[in-house]
């Protein structure tokens, strides 16, 4: 990103970055380690949770509007906590916060298998997911304005990369293990997994060592504590005021409407349509997440050769044409291969965005600016999930797909006529 675009940040002042640590290699960041690998644990605990839940419902009901459902309640719940979580966050003890929000996720998750020894009861699952997903979005938030603060940002890019990239090599391991072990012991062990996974991950956070931030400036710190809505406008008014990021967020907020319910879709084509077994759906979920690896690891050149006005378009166009051909194919080797290309497309996408927050956010405004744009970004998506599962129910999961897919082309195309387009070349 150029010196130019960094300034945009707010009109008439320049962004302040906390002092960076010395530049080494990432692996040799000792603190910046230990999180990484808190970070990696708890996602291969996730993606067993991300195949575990859809099946438990559809184990007992048989409905992928069922599904969708469900995933649409957590949507909404991310979205709602993510109105509060970014003001929390710039308030709280990070650190603390994070190993909290690790240890309630492990007692939520925990509660499914130990009440589904006495039968399946499928509305614990809309409320523990609401909950996990609430809380979710809070450590989310927390784990954005941390990043920043253990590398520095001119290794922004590449440490967001190797977290996406590792994250996605558990996810890798997770869901054929999620598969493997829901078809020999039952979903609800794989959401035991998954609550293990938070305590390990709680135990690592205790070892790292956050960097301090810088204290406010007068014109962040207001002259009295403001209120939950007024922390919230402060993130809207940021993100209105720069060019790009009201773009990426008018843009994303469609895409996140039309894609939220992918992996529901992808789980109902897998056993309703082709009539595969959970073992599939874990190994094809694997192999998706390849593409996560790939598109992670690729991001930072990417972003410094292309620059973001192309490097993003091009990711979400991608994204859609593989969205499109997923419901027509009828070979679990090309579902698998176009769920590898989707979110490799989507990596590349998000890594993108997220990076570019970062740079550009003053640090005692990064809290509130990552919750605003989250709000704004899924706020639609869990009717989009609703209304994308019931819709391929009862119409077909090829059409729905390709419509759903040739609006994340048109999205891409129009991210070419606004600002996003002419943004400079990343450092």
């Amino acid at each position: 990103m150029t010196r130019e675009t960094r300034r945009q940040g707010e009109p008439g002042r320049r962004t302040r970055d906390p002092a960076p640590p010395a530049r080494q290699p990432l692996w040799r960041q000792r603190d910046f380690g230990v999180f990484w690998t808190a970070q990696t644990l708890s996602v291969l605990g996730d993606s067993f949770a991300l195949i575990a839940l859809p099946l438990l419902v559809l184990q007992a009901t048989g409905s992928l509007a069922r599904m969708g459902l469900l995933t649409a309640v957590g949507g909404a719940a991310s979205v709602l906590a993510a109105v509060f979580a970014g003001a929390l966050v710039d308030r709280a003890d990070r650190r603390r916060l994070l190993i909290g929000c690790d240890l309630v996720r492990m007692v939520l998750y925990g509660v499914i298998p130990v009440v589904w020894l006495f039968g399946p009861r499928i509305w614990l699952l809309y409320v523990v997911l609401p909950l996990c997903e609430a809380v979710g979005m809070l450590f989310a938030v927390g784990y954005v304005t941390v990043v920043r603060g253990l590398v520095g940002t001119e290794q922004l890019t590449e440490a967001n990369g190797r977290l996406n990239a590792t994250a996605a090599a558990a996810g890798v391991l997770g869901p054929v293990c999620a598969g493997l072990l829901a078809a020999a012991a039952g979903p609800a062990a794989a959401v035991g997994v998954n609550a293990a996974s938070f305590a390990v991950s709680a135990a690592c956070m205790l070892l790292v060592r956050f960097r301090a931030r810088p204290a406010d400036d007068d014109t962040d710190r207001p002259a009295q504590r403001t209120g939950l809505w007024q922390d919230l406008r402060t993130g809207v008014s940021f993100l209105y005021a720069h060019p790009v990021l009201r773009s990426l967020t008018a843009l994303l907020f469609v895409f996140s409407f039309l894609t939220l319910g992918l992996t529901d879709l992808v789980i109902y084509h897998l056993k309703h349509d082709l009539g595969h077994d959970d073992g599939t759906v874990g190994t094809v979920m694997a192999c998706g997440a390849l593409g996560t690896i790939a598109g992670s690891l690729l991001v930072a050149r990417i972003r410094r050769r292309l620059g973001l006005g192309r490097t993003w378009p091009g990711a979400v166009a991608l994204s859609g044409l593989a969205f499109a051909g997923l419901g027509w194919t009828h070979e679990v080797p090309v579902v698998a291969a176009l769920s590898a290309a989707f979110l490799a497309s989507v990596a590349v996408a998000g890594t993108c965005s997220m990076s570019l927050r970062q740079e550009i956010t003053p640090e005692p405004l990064l809290g509130r600016v990552t919750s605003a744009f989250w709000t704004l970004q899924y706020a639609a998506a869990p009717i989009g999930a609703a209304v994308l599962t019931w819709t391929a129910e009862h119409h077909g999961t090829a059409p729905v797909g390709l419509i759903a897919g040739g609006c994340c082309v048109l999205i891409a195309v129009v991210a070419l006529f606004t600002p996003i387009r002419r943004s400079g070349r990343a450092s």
